[in-house]
């Protein structure tokens, strides 16, 4: 098997799984959090998000590794693809990046680090509400708009694959 097959493969994997990840959040765990109380979800929220911000070695391999091995086996998809297959794998690259990378660095981490800065105990029951109100419509909408553009990616790079 050469690189770039290699290198196409683990991309295919690894933005499949970015896209597993987002597709739970967006259809399971937020509507399921969704229904406690201001307090409840905050905290729910934070514990979850600190297990994702403690760096756990799975979770950064697959989170990076698609931002790394994409555009990786696109670079080397040049001497391998047709014209077709190029702009493909291009598009794909371009928009998995820009639709999923990008909201998740601009919109989804500073409102997961503004809702872990808050002290849920502190705080009064209208204070929790509008720190809910500020943070969960802005966060899903964007989470479901990286989970539907992660999953096209991935339908996207199992075409690729399948023509190797």
């Amino acid at each position: 098997m050469e690189t770039f097959q290699v290198a196409l493969i683990v991309a295919a994997f690894l933005c499949s799984l970015v896209a597993g990840f987002l597709f739970a959040f967006a259809v399971v765990v937020m509507p399921g959090i969704g229904g406690l109380k201001h307090g409840g979800f905050i905290r729910a929220f934070q514990v979850m998000d600190g297990v994702i911000q403690n760096n756990k070695p799975a979770f950064v391999v697959v989170w990076l590794g698609s931002v790394i091995s994409l555009p990786v086996a696109t670079a080397l998809g040049f001497a391998h693809f047709d014209i077709t297959e190029r702009w493909l794998l291009v598009c794909t690259c371009l928009v998995y990046l820009a639709g999923v990378q990008l909201p998740t660095f601009f919109v989804n981490i500073p409102l997961n680090n503004r809702l872990q800065s808050l002290d849920v105990d502190s705080m009064d029951e209208p204070a929790r509400k509008a720190a809910r109100k500020e943070f969960e419509e802005r966060w899903n909408r964007w989470n479901s708009i990286r989970t539907v553009i992660s999953c096209l990616v991935s339908a996207a790079l199992i075409v690729l694959v399948s023509r190797l």
